[in-house]
């Protein structure tokens, strides 16, 4: 007795099926099986070592477009190319940054300035939106015209706010109804930046600024940077200075500093520490920035310890005003009292001090941490050192870190000597690999991103065809950075831009070695949104980041959210891995309203490029 189907399949093909039309269903049937089957994503296994980027000879329009095709139809059959596009943020988050809600840190208890503090696990993102930028948002200048004009819309700040505060109308100057212009000889401090500068030097025993270079001094930590005048100067001096400053809701520091081209980022170590190693920085900076020395019984000054490098500088500037009499000189030394005290125990020694500036050295001597009193500030345990905002400790590092080399003694070069490639147990052979390699990825980058450019890039009402990324791009992230390779390739090809480098928390720890090299860096949980204001970054690069994402903590969704948070409108994205993260990747991408190009490396393996641009939307 036949079955009702096959009833219908007699009146439909006859009475008797036939065995090619059989054949062809099972064979369709398996079809399907297998591309639902592959469709479904896996699960990346997490590795280490980031893998190097392939390189590939040149653009190739046809075969970039095939492969675009290729993945559309992947997109789709997965069912990924169904998630429709995000929807843009309100007015209200124009300028959002996660992590730094005071209110609700208040409410949750919060108190003795821990409430400004950085609290992912407070931070509810609810439904994804896109943050949109301002109603009168405004492409930066070009490098260096952006480092001395901006435009006032771009940043939170306002005309009355520079009316009604002195000593930001002493730094700036409101050109325009829609401009503000930094004086380059007007600066942080009363005298200009440059004899401020000249000052610290002469202090220091050199003849000049330019000689901080020779004095081992390549890194500075700008604590408060004011809005980056300071920072300004030393990089014209070819000095790497990162601005640190604490979240401000208007007119803050971090968020004009970027909109400057200069490297800054959010951070305050009330209660935690910043997110460097140990022995960072060659000087620490602190002017006017706001610091109560005798509170915590001395902790900001043991962070300042952990983070200042064998024979580094610390300097404070604190403009007193001048009233008759003797209430200067009584102000400036209850201002010294608790420092002077302070740093003897922790050998620091006060070298010179000079109107109201003081500049301490750390010892380059490791003896000195032998003769310390053991009852007043005790050497830290060894593996103490995992500076990923932990609960800051009342101990000192002392000198048993392989790295503890005096600055003076340490390399000018970003290329590092093989000894102290070795301190980072790092082969020469896989240092000049890498680097090789890197200076060869971004020639071609740039000969992707150019073409895209003159081709496909949107005019902007009244603007002349845009010139090459070069021209372009200032603030660069690497947000999966290794030994910093792409950083030295800038450099060597002398490109007008700086890099951020991030060494994800969960990566082998090149930090170290990256900021040895004299170049920015940080560690950072891209589970977590990055401690920086809307639209900061030119561009954003990612070797093999993807595969070291599971989804286990975090989503790409909440990863791709935040990238565009951080990127300028019509900035770019470059991201290399593997074949099935890019899929994903390109879906994602097409979520968060950028134009994607997936781009094949014509090596014979999975590796793929994915270069991404994010429009300019305005609603």
């Amino acid at each position: 007795m036949r079955s009702p189907l096959l009833n219908k399949l007699s009146l439909i093909c006859g009475r008797r099926l036939p065995v090619s039309w059989l054949v062809l269903c099972f064979t369709s049937v398996l079809v399907l099986i297998a591309v639902f089957g592959s469709s479904f994503p896996k699960s990346f296994d997490y590795v280490t070592v980031t893998p190097v980027p392939e390189i590939y000879s040149n653009y190739r329009r046809l075969k970039e477009q095939t492969a675009v095709d290729y993945f559309e139809l992947r997109t789709v059959s997965s069912g990924a190319g169904r998630q429709g596009e995000l929807g843009l943020c309100g007015k209200e988050r124009e300028n959002y940054v996660p992590c730094y809600n005071v209110t609700a840190n208040v409410l949750l208890g919060f108190k003795d300035g821990e409430e400004f503090d950085r609290h992912c696990e407070v931070s509810s993102q609810g439904k994804f939106c896109l943050v949109r930028p301002p109603k009168d948002y405004k492409i930066p200048l070009r490098w260096p015209a952006g480092r001395d004009v901006i435009w006032t819309g771009n940043v939170k700040i306002t005309k009355d706010q520079f009316l009604s505060s002195g000593s930001i109308t002493k730094r700036m100057m409101l050109l325009e109804e829609n401009q503000i212009a930094f004086h380059s000889q007007d600066g942080l401090i009363f005298d200009g930046v440059k004899d401020y500068s000249r000052q610290i030097a002469e202090m220091m025993g050199l003849g000049s600024d330019s000689e901080f270079f020779q004095a081992g001094v390549r890194t500075v930590l700008d604590i408060g940077c004011g809005f980056g005048s300071f920072g300004a100067h030393l990089v014209s001096l070819k000095l790497t200075a990162l601005c640190v400053a604490a979240y401000e809701a208007t007119g803050s520091q971090v968020q004009i500093a970027l909109e400057r081209g200069l490297p800054a980022m959010i951070g305050n170590f009330i209660s935690r520490q910043l997110p460097y190693p140990s022995l960072s920085f060659d000087m620490v900076h602190c002017a006017q920035c706001g610091i109560v020395w005798d509170k915590k019984e001395g902790m900001f000054l043991i962070e300042f310890d952990r983070l200042l490098k064998p024979g580094g500088y610390f300097v404070i500037t604190s403009p007193i005003s001048k009233p008759p009499g003797r209430a200067t000189s009584s102000k400036k030394r209850s201002m010294l009292t608790p420092l002077a005290q302070f740093t003897e125990k922790i050998c620091w020694s006060l070298i010179a001090q000079q109107d109201e500036t003081f500049i301490w050295q750390k010892t380059a001597d490791a003896h000195c941490y032998s003769s310390l009193k053991k009852n007043e500030v005790p050497l830290c345990k060894q593996g103490y050192d995992t500076p990923y905002y932990q609960t800051m400790m009342p101990c000192i590092i002392g000198a048993s870190s392989k790295r503890w080399i005096p600055i003076q003694n340490k390399s000018s070069s970003p290329d590092l000597s093989s000894v102290e490639l070795e301190v980072h147990g790092v082969s020469p052979e896989d240092f000049f690999e890498d680097l090789q390699v890197w200076k060869l990825a971004l020639k071609n980058y740039w000969s992707l991103l150019t073409p895209l450019i003159f081709s496909d890039h949107p005019k902007r009402p009244g603007d002349e065809d845009p010139l090459p990324p070069f021209n372009m791009a200032r603030n660069v992230m690497d947000m999966n950075a290794h030994y910093g390779g792409l950083n030295a390739a800038f450099l060597e090809e002398m490109k007008s831009v700086w890099v951020m480098n991030v060494v994800p928390v969960r990566a082998r720890n090149t930090l170290p070695l990256i900021l040895d090299r004299g170049f920015p860096g940080v560690f950072h949980d891209w589970c977590e949104p990055f401690p920086t204001y809307p639209r900061t970054y030119d561009l954003l690069h990612a070797n093999g980041l993807l595969s070291h994402l599971t989804s286990e903590r975090c989503s790409l969704v909440e990863l791709f959210v935040e990238m565009d948070r951080i990127l300028r409108p019509e900035g770019w994205v470059v991201l290399s891995d593997k074949l099935g993260a890019i899929e994903l990747a390109r879906a994602h991408a097409t979520q968060v309203r950028w134009d994607a190009r997936v781009i094949d490396v014509q090596n014979g393996n999975d590796q793929r490029l994915l270069v991404c641009q994010k429009p300019f939307v305005k609603k």
